[in-house]
């Protein structure tokens, strides 16, 4: 399941609201074909018929600052890592997940999130209540419920912690990079900021991991997350570290740097969504490297020229959970 939390008229996609609707309905498409999908938006009536008619796909309504969902969406564990037990062959992929809650402050305060950063407890909430709760909509549906109550929730909102900051390797191994964890406005203990040591146990105890990757590159120009992993490099099945060239320069209208870049891709089932940027040869090359990594999945090029105009792209856009 891959959750979008949609733009609408009260985010900074305002003035290209049009445009951006027309490649999160491309991204949208691409996903509940292929697995279920969770749209967040405040209300129904800021989506497009068609969304509301898509099949394999659920609405939440609830508040929301902006669309970022892989910094403000669950972090999920899976099998031995979230319960500690050994995952039966027949567990279903519901089960045995855990749903960590982390706090979502803006890429340390930089922009308003507290909507954001609700986003998650009220969607828990929700998953369990009745309809006297929520007398206009009633519960989620059956069958959505079913899938991720099957997991459990556990909050860390004592400690700031974006997805897009982190990439695991499945076996024990995260990797984040110090431009990042160790930016201003995000962890603090006892009035002072974390230390990278202590940050990395926390990341150990957290998020049930053996060992933290330090990466020490430089955020790209434009990034208003401070240089999140998911902008620089992933990891492969194999494990390994992908870097891969990075697209021509991209510039807003005022000539500033935009954060173009061909590792935001988004893995779903039989599937990678992939950036382009409108640069054939580079968006070229960036789909075969890519294809060569995943050669059992569809290579689907989304143009990410609207999404960079907010200094993301398909990955910061999106949160898988199972």
């Amino acid at each position: 399941m891959v959750q979008l939390t949609w733009p609408h008229k009260d985010t900074d996609w305002a003035p290209m609201l049009g445009e951006i609707t027309d490649t999160y309905l491309q991204m949208a498409r691409e996903i509940a074909k292929r697995e279920p999908l969770l749209i967040v938006v405040p209300s129904r009536n800021d989506l497009p018929r068609e969304v509301l008619e898509m099949e394999n796909t659920t609405v939440f309504e609830c508040p929301t600052n902006d669309t970022w969902a892989r910094d403000h969406g669950f972090i999920t564990l899976k099998g031995s890592e979230g319960t500690g037990e050994e995952e039966s062959e027949d567990s279903s992929s519901a089960q045995n997940i855990v749903l960590l809650d982390f706090q979502f402050n803006g890429w340390g305060k930089k922009f308003e999130a507290a909507k954001d950063n609700a986003i998650n407890r009220r969607l828990w909430e929700r998953l369990f209540s009745t309809p006297s709760e929520f007398p206009t909509f009633g519960r989620l549906p059956v069958a959505f419920r079913e899938r991720l109550g099957a997991g459990s929730y556990q909050a860390h909102l004592d400690f700031v912690l974006e997805g897009g900051s982190i990439e695991s390797d499945g076996r024990g191994t995260i990797y984040t990079t110090r431009c990042c964890l160790m930016a201003p406005n995000r962890n603090y203990k006892d009035g002072r900021p974390m230390t990278e040591q202590e940050i990395e146990e926390e990341l150990k105890r957290r998020l049930c991991a053996d060992r933290i990757v330090w990466l020490d590159d430089e955020p790209l120009p434009g990034d208003d997350t401070d240089g999140h992993i998911d902008t620089i490099a992933r990891i492969t099945p194999d494990g390994t570290l992908l870097r891969l060239p990075l697209p021509d320069p991209i510039f807003d209208e005022d000539g500033s740097p935009l954060p173009a870049t061909y590792a935001n891709y988004l893995i779903i089932n039989g599937a990678v969504l992939v950036p382009t940027y409108n640069q054939p040869e580079n968006d070229k090359a960036a789909l075969q490297r890519i294809a060569a990594v995943f050669p059992d999945r569809e290579m689907v090029p989304i143009d990410s020229r609207s999404i960079i105009k907010q200094h993301g792209s398909i990955h910061c856009c999106t949160m898988q959970y199972y």
